[in-house]
């Protein structure tokens, strides 16, 4: 990314929690640790079904007396409504803010040019009263701003940052390994863990139970993560979302997502997968590689 540009994260949306029973509802419920939220750290995590498979991820932020959420747009009606019905009798309020709110995201390498920050990912200060933080999932996803639509323009100028096409963003995360958009594609497809949650600092495996907590551990704990979602690169053709692939006519995976940003679930540890190969579907020739921060 180049240090001066940014980009508005319109497909973002902006939940915010609070009340007296905020921080142990959201520890009930999701995949990481509330512990971990603070003013100086920001924290990745996901919401699971109780069999442990994907429904919601998002980025928690440490906002005045509440917590800031970032979601992708599309999730937000969905998560705000299972937010809620998890809710009961907690003295938690729920606020859409998505129309008050945007998301601006920008290089690793500016982030480090402001004062008083920490080269780590989650670390989170504030522009006058506005978090930034360094992605939680992978620093290399560089920083976010999360600020008032009425102040957005000024500051960005003010920060010398200037507006880039939304597109190399999205390139970025998925030459990076890391889906940008389209996740309502994969709700129930895969479990949580299989969304390489592990590496991207989204599973706290030491904090107790939570929603979809005895599968994830079992997975882990038994060593039988044998799928993980991986990136596609077509070569030649289309993708049909659901399709399988194949490797010399041995299933490998299905495609998930089949966007501009492509995505599927992959045997990771399959005999028949190798990052250098020629994969097949029906209608298209892809390689998949597996991202250096995947450690096998």
């Amino acid at each position: 990314m180049n240090i001066k540009n940014v980009y508005i994260l319109d497909d973002r949306a902006i939940l915010y929690l609070n009340g007296e029973d905020t921080k142990e509802f959201l520890q009930n419920l999701i995949s990481n640790d509330m512990n971990k939220v603070s003013e100086t750290h920001t924290c990745f995590t996901s919401l699971l079904s109780p069999q442990g498979k994907f429904l919601y991820e998002f980025i928690i932020i440490k906002h005045k007396s509440g917590y800031l959420i970032d979601c992708e747009k599309s999730q937000a009606d969905g998560l705000y409504k299972q937010l809620s019905t998890y809710k009961l009798r907690s003295k938690v309020e729920i606020l859409n803010l998505s129309n008050e709110f945007v998301v601006a995201a920008f290089s690793y390498e500016k982030f480090l040019t402001f004062d008083k920050v920490q080269d780590k990912s989650g670390f989170t200060i504030k522009y006058r009263e506005d978090p930034i933080f360094l992605d939680p999932r992978n620093k290399q996803l560089g920083a976010r701003l999360i600020i008032n639509l009425e102040k957005l323009y000024l500051s960005l100028k003010k920060l010398d940052l200037h507006d880039a096409n939304l597109r190399e963003y999205y390139s970025f995360s998925h030459k990076l390994g890391i889906v940008p958009k389209d996740l309502n594609k994969l709700q129930n497809k895969l479990f949580g863990i299989e969304c390489n949650y592990e590496e991207l600092n989204g599973i706290d495996f030491k904090k107790g139970c939570y929603v979809g907590q005895e599968n994830t551990a079992r997975i882990k704990l038994k060593n039988k993560l044998s799928k993980r979602l991986l990136p596609i690169n077509i070569t030649k053709g289309e993708l049909t979302e659901g399709e399988s692939i194949y490797y010399n006519e041995n299933e490998i995976g299905k495609v998930l997502i089949d966007n501009g940003y492509p995505f599927a679930l992959i045997k990771y540890l399959d005999e028949n997968f190798n990052g250098k190969s020629d994969f097949n579907t029906k209608e298209a020739s892809i390689k998949i590689k597996l991202p250096d921060w995947i450690k096998t």
